[in-house]
């Protein structure tokens, strides 16, 4: 199992190496940010003034190895825009990002499942058969639209929730946290839903899948042989055995509902850092836009090594293949 992990660990170590030269190079090859930093009128000498400050005078190469031994120290460079360290202000912006997606992908488990476990364990009924429909609708429907149309009608129409914005927030252990106070909640339900439509739709053609799998294995229909209950056969062996690669799956979703949560938290104005990147980008804000994509490439590397180490332990036959290979 060490050996394993150790694997594991070294693979991590060398993708994110690889990932961090390959998002250097492509974010310092577009634009100059110093046309957006000091105005038209500047003279060449303080133009120059500013470029050496930034450290943009130096060759590409040397930027990247600045870049890297800064990062060891955990400094990802400082904010052009705001003159802040780059890092610290993602961070400070990753509360509001990270509850955002936790409650999106637990109404996905919460939604997902038992609708996808009713259609199917009933896939020739009106109900389970609109389960699918709405399924493919949360796939196909764009992200943005959607957002739209629940401002449309939630927040102009009916005016139940809010339009935008967070919120109250309430401290727990020194974070910011919405979900703990009314307004806050009024504030987390629409974003978070559009954030999780898709992923609901997601869970709900996996876990009908699986359902509909599972109930043709012999374990089930010995079950049945035996006479147990029909809910203990779908709560213990059906809802047990396909619970492993849905949680996998929605493992590796939570990272990308981090990183594409750009769109809800523009379309809801949720201060998090996916508005954050898009106002660095809009002026070229280098470290800002670097540090993002280096943390988001760093989450999903964690999330995979978490994914294959619990894989390992569930099933000995990942680890026996990856020593025999």
């Amino acid at each position: 199992m060490l050996d394993f992990i150790l694997r594991r660990l070294g693979q991590s170590i060398v993708v994110l190496v690889v990932m961090s030269l390959l998002v250097f190079i492509g974010v310092y090859a577009i634009g100059n940010p110093i046309d957006m930093l000091i105005s038209p009128d500047a003279d060449q000498i303080e133009r120059a003034r500013t470029i050496a400050a930034f450290g943009l005078d130096q060759p590409l190469w040397r930027q990247y190895f600045i870049f890297i031994q800064q990062a060891l120290h955990g400094d990802m460079g400082r904010s052009f825009a705001y003159g802040t360290p780059a890092l610290a202000l993602i961070l400070e912006r990753l509360p509001a990002t990270l509850e955002l997606a936790v409650c999106a992908i637990g109404m996905a488990i919460v939604l997902g499942i038992p609708l996808g476990l009713w259609a199917g364990l009933r896939p020739d009924s009106w109900t389970g058969k609109s389960i699918m429909a709405v399924s493919i609708l949360g796939f196909s429907l764009p992200t943005f639209w959607v957002g739209l149309l629940l401002i449309m009608l939630f927040a102009v129409q009916l005016g139940w929730l809010p339009s935008g914005g967070r919120g109250a927030t309430t401290l727990l252990f020194g974070v910011p946290l919405s979900f703990l106070t009314v307004d806050g909640l009024k504030h987390l339900l629409l974003p978070a839903f559009n954030l999780a439509l898709f992923n609901i739709a997601l869970v709900i053609r996996l876990t009908r899948a699986g359902a509909q799998e599972a109930l043709l294995q012999d374990y089930v229909r010995f079950a049945r042989a035996k006479g147990l209950r029909n809910s203990r056969i779908i709560g213990v062996h059906v809802l047990k055995n396909i619970l492993i690669p849905i949680v996998t799956v929605i493992a590796l979703q939570f990272g990308s509902i981090i990183a594409f949560a750009i769109v809800t938290e523009s379309v809801f104005a949720w201060p998090g850092m996916g508005k954050l990147i898009i106002d660095s980008i809009r002026v070229l804000d280098r470290p800002v836009i670097v540090a993002y994509l280096m943390l988001i490439v760093t989450l999903f590397i964690f999330i995979n090594l978490i994914v294959d180490v619990v894989y390992s332990l569930l099933d000995p036959r990942v680890r026996l293949s990856e020593v025999q290979g």
